[in-house]
């Protein structure tokens, strides 16, 4: 019966897509429907999903900075936060006759943000790697531990004394580098990808731990690695098609009764609550508001977690059995909720900013952007493959040149360099509105995301900016839309580049016939 649940995902997630929700709402309304058709899942699709888990927490791993885990805003609103809902949600279920052990469990269980989800959604928009998106993951991995914690007080793993040594996977990196430079650049490397990603996770379930976070701290070991970006695009098609099961199985697990659903129904109106706390406690922390504000809703469902939780609990008798479908249920819609609201994050703070700003502590702030051009001519935003050479070819040229980009590891790649590069994140339309742009004759938006150009492109336009903005395109599709933002030269630098290279072959061509032509 796979085949029926993959047409329906399929149906179901062409539906969203087209309605404009991100496509895993449908695979979460095929569960539901199949469930309600009475289809059970089967151990095929069980599987899938956990292997889309651990491909996706090993992806984040090869992304993960061990710095950004220690941050005071990490552990602080990480820690915070978890107390304080925690004992929130605990004082509501004990109106609904739950012991006080119970009530704390499951409040602890539902403090958890979704790690898939999140990681998935910021993937998706290309911001794992800046300051919010590292910032969020790096709560999720503190949430994640607690987590092992609680499963083991519910008896579901009991981590052994062992455990302590996936701490030192990382020290693998030499001997996993050296097998992944050997490993090509086609099957064999998606093999590779995949055994690590498994082993990682067979490791850490062998020693009590969650199969995640050992997949999670496999891909911590090649992090920085040359060929991690190309590893992480192998694994890409093949992780997102084994996410569908995932989300599948959660709206397959089906609806409470009818006298659980008021219970269901007051968690989901708890989301707000869960964000606003976030939200005041990073601001408290010291960030700016949009920082704040898009890590909050980031962090704004509940976590598969608290699923594997509440089943334990009900099999040690620490919930009735009747709780776990109440948290399935809350669980699945707040995945389904939390989809379209993180995709419209950056047009929600742009409307609501005047209020959110209202909050933000004065003075420095960790995440600070530039507003200054320091007299530079050009501006290029995207420090990655594409914007570094255009970086170099305009200074080569004698040009001054700024480049600006999110990812703290670019940053530092181009700092340890010399060139000027600054944090700055397109999609912030506080950039655009307090960046002097005096002085400036062109920008070049070299980012992979088209809603990053576009807002950027649209934070110039607003501006009166005059001057050239320049911008990779990389589907035909998207011209118009980055032309009606504002955008007045495109390049497309796939095709580019093939016509570069046939240009160069018929001019050594030609340089080939004259010297045959007039021999020496």
């Amino acid at each position: 019966m796979e085949w029926f649940w993959i047409g329906a995902a399929f149906g179901l997630g062409w539906l969203a897509n087209r309605l404009g929700w991100p496509p895993l709402v449908g695979y979460l309304g095929a569960g539901f429907v199949l469930w309600g058709l009475g289809q059970k899942t089967g151990p095929l699709l069980e599987n899938l999903a956990e292997i889309g888990v651990l491909l996706l927490l090993f992806t984040v791993g090869l992304k993960l900075r061990f710095a950004s885990l220690v941050r005071r805003e990490v552990l602080g609103v990480g820690g915070l936060h978890l107390i304080a809902f925690a004992l929130l949600v605990g004082l509501l279920v004990l109106g609904t006759g739950l012991s006080s052990q119970a009530a704390l469990f499951m409040g602890i269980g539902l403090a958890f943000s979704s790690t898939v989800l999140a990681v998935k959604l910021l993937d998706d928009r290309s911001e794992l790697s800046t300051f919010h998106g590292r910032i969020a993951v790096g709560i999720l991995i503190l949430q994640d531990l607690v987590a092992i914690g609680l499963m083991a007080y519910a008896g579901v793993k009991n981590p052994t004394p062992w455990a302590l040594l996936l701490l030192a996977l990382p020290l693998l990196r030499p001997l996993v580098g050296f097998v992944l430079e050997k490993s090509g650049h086609e099957e064999l490397l998606l093999l590779y990808g995949l055994g690590l990603a498994l082993g990682g996770g067979s490791l850490a379930q062998s020693l009590g731990v969650s199969p995640e976070l050992g997949a999670l701290l496999m891909g911590a070991a090649l992090a920085g690695h040359p060929q991690t970006a190309e590893l992480s695009r192998t694994l890409w098609g093949l992780r997102e098609a084994f996410l569908v099961a995932f989300f599948l199985q959660i709206g397959a697990m089906g609806l409470p009764s009818s006298q659980q659903l008021p219970l269901a129904a007051g968690l989901i109106l708890l989301l707000p609550l869960k964000a606003g706390l976030f939200f005041l406690l990073f601001v408290s922390f010291g960030l700016r508001a949009r920082t704040a504000f898009v890590s909050s809703i980031s962090l704004t469902s509940y976590s598969e977690f608290a699923l594997i939780t509440s089943v334990a609990a009900v099999e040690s008798q620490l919930l009735p059995a009747s709780s776990s479908q109440t948290i399935s249920l809350a669980v699945a819609l707040s995945l389904a909720l939390a989809a379209p609201l993180n995709r419209a994050v950056h047009r929600l703070y742009q409307r609501y900013e005047p209020l959110l700003l209202r909050f933000e502590r004065k003075g420095r702030h960790a995440d600070d952007e530039p507003t200054s051009l320091e007299g530079a001519e050009w501006l290029v935003v995207g420090m990655g493959r594409t914007g570094g050479a255009a970086y170099k070819m305009l200074a080569g040229k004698g040009h001054k040149v700024l480049g600006l980009d999110a990812d703290e590891g670019k940053l530092e790649f181009h700092q340890a360099k010399g060139r000027n590069v600054r944090y700055g994140d397109a999609e912030d339309p506080e950039l655009w509105e307090r960046l002097d742009l005096a002085g400036l004759k062109g920008v070049l938006l070299t980012l992979p995301d088209l809603e990053a150009k576009l807002r950027a492109a649209e934070g110039l336009k607003r501006r009166g900016f005059e001057g050239i903005v320049a911008a990779t395109s990389y589907h035909r599709e998207e011209d118009p839309q980055l032309q009606a933002a504002g955008v007045t030269l495109i390049s497309r630098p796939f095709a580019e580049a093939g016509e570069r290279l046939a240009e160069r072959a018929l001019g050594l061509n030609l340089v080939e016939e004259a010297e045959e032509g007039n021999p020496t």
